[in-house]
């Protein structure tokens, strides 16, 4: 086990880490942070161990408890996500100074493959939305499902998506990061399907499945190939390789094979079908799922991936076309939605069209401006999502024809999604 911290200095002591130790001395990369390896920061180790394994033990004890615990489920669930959120923010004075933790385990050490958890600055924000968010809607969750509901499985698949989806966040070797973008297929199937005796459901989980599942046989094609190319799986590797991968005879099989993933995951045309579909999930599944964690998923793909596969012409026209496209569809079709949570997974579908729009610019400030919308449109349509629940859950119905005067009625709900709207639709002063 080798404990890591990307600070000024240190040594490396095989090959591939010396060439990356080589390539971060060069000047212009010093504010990110340089890799050196000191025995004084167990710490950082322990909590990020810590981060992504907790929510799966916590998952095999939610499975555990008795199907009437729904006090207990949501204390634990809670408590991983809080336990997780306050993690996030402790890494806080070490990301805000531009530096990056990366903690190395030996996995497949013949093979050149070992556990890396890698945080820096993009991937501390999508902590902050995976367990921010995820806190939310597990208190959410809990007055919101049915005491018939079998809790205990909800939260049990919540978890299990939630430590998946972290792992995607932190992981720092490639062949790591397609291991856990599966387990967020597997799960995020698990949750849409959670109403099984719906045929709605269970057709929308399946199709959710297939959708991103071959997507992630394509992702991992991309990453073999991209690894043939660095000559390692390892991110920091990877990131340092830029030039050599966008110049390779491999580069367009391997973009393609990748935003094959992304543009599934996120749901982009041609493969906008299948989010509608999803929406048969209890609303706190499509407040995580599609606002702040597996829609996401994609786009923090592609912003990963960014600083190595953009600025060609095959990424301009794939990703800008494809985003576009998918704006363009997603908003024409959310005019006719009479379903509230139709209406906002066709939303959703044309704001992640935005920022893969922006992502496929090749311009920095695109990037960044992709970035925000990010953690704009996580707050909004998490809040929109569980306004759609909460009037449905006390109407009766999500139609938007028989629904009106819920004000009088239900003016603290009326006045968030009235807030929230107003910042998914741009309105000055608010984070939109």
């Amino acid at each position: 086990m080798t404990r890591e911290w990307l600070l000024k200095g240190g040594a490396c002591f095989n090959p591939a880490k010396q060439r990356l130790a080589r390539f971060l001395k060069r000047p212009t990369l010093r504010s990110a942070g340089q890799l050196a390896y000191s025995p004084l920061y167990p710490t950082f180790f322990i909590l990020l161990l810590l981060l992504v394994t907790l929510p799966f033990v916590a998952a095999f004890l939610a499975a555990l408890l008795p199907s009437n615990a729904r006090n207990a489920e949501a204390w634990l669930a809670g408590a991983v996500a809080v336990c997780g959120f306050a993690i996030t923010c402790w890494f806080y004075p070490q990301i805000s100074q531009g530096q990056i933790i990366r903690e190395e385990i030996p996995w497949l050490p013949a093979l050149g493959v070992n556990l890396i958890f890698r945080l820096d600055g993009f991937a501390w924000l999508f902590l902050l939305l995976v367990t921010g968010v995820g806190f939310l809607v597990v208190l959410y969750a809990r007055y919101y499902m049915s005491p018939e509901d079998p809790v205990p499985r909800f939260f049990a698949f919540f978890l299990a998506f939630m430590g998946s989806m972290l792992g995607v966040v932190v992981s720092g070797n490639l062949i790591q990061l397609v291991v856990f973008w599966e387990l967020t297929s597997i799960t995020s199937f698990l949750l849409i399907g959670y109403w099984f005796h719906i045929p709605q459901a269970r057709e929308g989980a399946r199709m959710a499945l297939t959708v991103t599942g071959l997507g992630g046989l394509a992702l991992l094609a991309g990453i073999l190939i991209i690894g043939h190319i660095a000559g390692s799986y390892d991110l920091d590797i990877v990131l340092a390789s830029g030039q050599l991968i966008r110049e390779h005879s491999l580069y367009l099989p391997a973009l393609v094979l990748v935003l094959l993933g992304a543009l599934t995951k996120s749901a982009q045309f041609p493969f906008h079908f299948w989010l509608p579909r999803a929406m048969s999930a209890p609303t706190p599944v499509s407040a995580y799922l599609h606002s702040a964690t597996m829609v996401k998923a994609g786009v923090f793909l592609l912003v990963r991936f960014w600083p190595i596969m953009a600025g060609t012409d095959a990424w301009f026209w794939i990703v800008t076309f494809s985003g576009l496209i998918t704006l363009i569809i997603g908003g024409y079709i959310a005019i006719f939605q009479t379903d509230l949570k139709g209406l906002l997974a066709y939303s959703t579908i044309s704001h992640l069209g935005l920022i893969t729009t922006l992502l496929g610019m090749s311009s920095p400030l695109a990037a960044v401006a992709a970035i925000f919308h990010i953690a704009n449109h996580a707050t909004f349509k998490a809040s929109l999502f569980m306004a759609a629940g909460i009037v449905d859950h006390e109407s009766g119905t999500r139609d938007i024809r028989k629904l009106n005067g819920l004000f009088r009625f239900m003016p603290i709900t009326a006045t968030l999604a009235m807030v929230a709207s107003a910042a998914m639709a741009g309105v000055p002063l608010l984070n939109g």
